[in-house]
């Protein structure tokens, strides 16, 4: 992509030779990139935050003992385990102002007067895609979490209730600070596999109306396959890259990673 971001390449595919930092100019010249980058930023931001937090609370449920927790488990991974594309073209046909089950739900509940195009208004679409991008972003993270929980020593928390320790304080004292690792893991995982993601703004919108419901992922591909510029599609490639370190490095800064390896 480096290499493809500095050449010129004809919409059948062939190089025609080098094209400086031309293509590099074209893109920071495009009047919808930095909406498109700030709408990426806080795509990835809201699903990765609202997951963490849900799968915190998950991930604690499945820990703790309950009759059925064993289907419980499985019925948690099946977002995960299925199709990111045929769980997306799902809920597009759930929101469907004609015939699809959220209005139905809506208008019976006197919720809603008349069927809403939920997909047809920017904001709604963006909210309606990170709520599908987070159902399918919980199993991972809320399983990353069991796994961290089940490496807490019982004799850790069995010396905090002696020594009289609530279960808030335990929870804040004790449970958070030794899921750090599974929380860094989970969430730099998230960060790039949200950052990078195609099928549902695809299935759902296709970024449009326009660019309106569009992230850096859709933007590069419509760069290439609709404007038919190869070279600027791979100088979107290469941003995009350089987006997602600097912001998993931004969150292991924050996080203290060097201080909690050493």
């Amino acid at each position: 992509m480096v290499r493809t971001s500095f050449q010129k390449i004809s919409s059948s595919g062939v190089t025609l030779g080098g094209n400086g930092t031309t293509n590099y100019t074209d893109l920071f010249d495009e009047d919808d990139l930095i909406p498109v980058v700030l709408r990426t930023l806080g795509w990835v931001a809201g699903i990765v935050i609202t997951t963490m937090v849900l799968s915190l609370a998950i991930g604690q449920l499945l820990n703790s003992r309950f009759p059925g927790r064993r289907i419980v488990r499985w019925t948690v991974i099946v977002p995960w385990a299925a199709s990111v594309l045929m769980t997306s073209l799902i809920w597009k046909w759930m929101l469907d102002n004609y015939s699809g089950l959220v209005n139905r739900v809506l208008l019976d509940l006197h919720l809603i007067d008349e069927p809403v195009n939920w997909l047809a208004h920017p904001w709604q679409a963006m909210l309606w895609m990170m709520w599908v991008a987070v159902f399918v972003s919980l199993p991972f993270a809320s399983f990353v979490i069991l796994a961290g929980l089940q490496t807490i020593p019982e004799d850790v928390y069995e010396a905090a209730r002696v020594d009289g320790a609530g279960p808030l304080r335990t929870y804040f004292g004790i449970t958070l600070p030794l899921l750090r690792p599974s929380i860094m893991i989970a969430s730099i995982i998230n960060v790039i596999n949200v950052f990078n993601s195609f099928p549902i703004i695809w299935a759902m919108t296709g970024g449009g109306p326009g660019h309106s419901t569009d992230t850096t992922t859709t933007f590069m591909y419509k760069l290439a396959f609709y404007d038919q510029n190869v070279g600027e599609s791979g100088a979107m490639a290469v941003v995009n890259f350089v987006l997602i370190l600097a912001m998993v490095l931004m969150y292991l800064r924050a996080a203290r990673w060097r201080e909690e390896v050493r």
